[in-house]
Parts: C-alpha cells; structure tokens; sequence
C-alpha cells in the first residue's frame, strides 16, 4: 500500500511517503528539516515537495501514520491533526505511532551492531526537570514499558535495573544525576529525533484505525486564566 508519514513531535519536522515504483519494489521519499518552530507552516509544503517527488497523487495514498507524542503540545497538535484530516478527506485509515516508539527504531539503525541484544531506554527532556521515557527491549515488544513521565533519578533506575543503553536529549541529563550517586551508564545519540522513515515502515505493518488520540503525558506549560477576563472601559 502507498503510505504518507510525517513527524512534528519534536525539534524536526520530516515527511516520508512509502510506494511501489514502477518496478515493483517498495520506495521510500522523504524530507527532514530540524525546526525548533513553524512547525505547521513547514509540513504542508514539505508534504506536497515529496508527493511531488514520488510523482504520486492524493488519491493514491492509501493509508495515513503520525507520531501522536509525546513531544511538544504544539508538535503534537499539528501532526495529529494534520493525520486526521488528510484521513476525513481521503476517506483512508489512519495510524499512531509513539515518538518514542520510532526513535528507538531509528536509533537501532544507526547503533547498528552497537545495539545488538541491548535494551534501548529512549529518554527526552520534557523540561521541567522531567523526561519521556520508554523501554524498548531487544527482540521483543509485549514486555515493553510504554512511554511515562520519570524524573531523571528514576529514569537512571530504569537503565541500570535493564542494562540499557539510553539514547536521546535525556540521556547527558541522566548521565549526570548517576554520576551524582556514583554510577555509570551508557549513553548515545544525544541529538537523536524521530524520522518519518521509521514512522512509515513501522506503520506499514501496524493495525490501522478510525481516530487517533495525542498522547501529552504532562499537562501544559501555559494553561488559560481561570475565570471570565474583565474588559476594560
């Protein structure tokens, strides 16, 4: 099936769409851009500029997949509903993948050999003195400890208790509270994000459904004025 991915959770924006060329094998298209911001006003045009480059048609995509988070309130909002949309107007199912969930595949991509038998604990710095965590274990999924809010001494816990290699913006923060209690652990790809690749070939195989739901984990940063706001005269 013809599948259109796409990522805004975190500090990129990257679409990938997922055909068969002409030749009948699977190809992939795809475009990555580190955006700390304008997330919504960069997807669209980075959607059409790879459609444009499969030489594929709206109407031939048959299936839509989006990082639902964690990530950013505004990431994740744009991608969730961009991924509705496109499935409301398509009239095609849909697919949630976790960010976490994708930057784990893609970091077992680049470790390579480096990760083989591992367990991957995906740590981001949620701010606020917290991370997003999720363990990942090799060759195995139902054992896997789906995505929570920790706090970094908890998060070090979770590594040493697994044996994990941490990947992701979590992990200097980690390595510094362990080394604080007087422990090591082993840390990669600091600067690691989700990538619309690894959101279409996880998708490719995945249940598909009629909604999808942003996953938050915390509340928001900036939350509205309780109370009616008095106009002045």
């Amino acid at each position: 099936m013809a599948l259109l991915a796409f990522d805004t959770c975190f500090g990129a924006v990257s679409v990938a769409v997922r055909y068969r060329a002409a030749t009948g094998d699977w190809t992939i298209r795809e475009a990555y851009e580190p955006r700390e911001t304008g997330h919504a006003e960069r997807l669209m045009p980075m959607i059409a500029e790879v459609m444009a480059a499969a030489a594929l048609e709206f109407d031939q995509i048959e299936r839509f997949a989006v990082t639902v988070g964690p990530g950013s309130f505004t990431g994740v909002r744009v991608g969730v509903a961009a991924a509705r949309a496109f499935a409301l107007a398509a009239t095609r199912p849909v697919v949630g993948i976790s960010s976490l969930e994708v930057i784990a595949a893609r970091g077992r991509h680049l470790l390579g050999a480096r990760a083989d038998g591992r367990s991957l604990l995906v740590a981001v710095d949620a701010r606020r003195g917290g991370l997003y965590c999720a363990l990942h274990r090799d060759g195995t999924t139902d054992s896997d400890i789906a995505p929570v809010w920790q706090t970094p001494d908890a998060a070090v816990t979770m590594a040493r208790d697994h044996g994990a290699l941490v990947i992701g913006s979590g992990g200097p923060l980690m390595a510094e509270c362990a080394a604080t209690a007087g422990h090591t652990i082993d840390t990669e790809l600091a600067s690691i994000e989700p990538h619309a690749r690894f959101v279409a070939l996880l998708a490719a195989t995945r249940p598909s459904a009629s909604s999808i739901a942003p996953l938050y984990l915390r509340s928001p940063d900036v939350r509205p004025q309780p109370g009616p706001i008095a106009r002045q005269s």
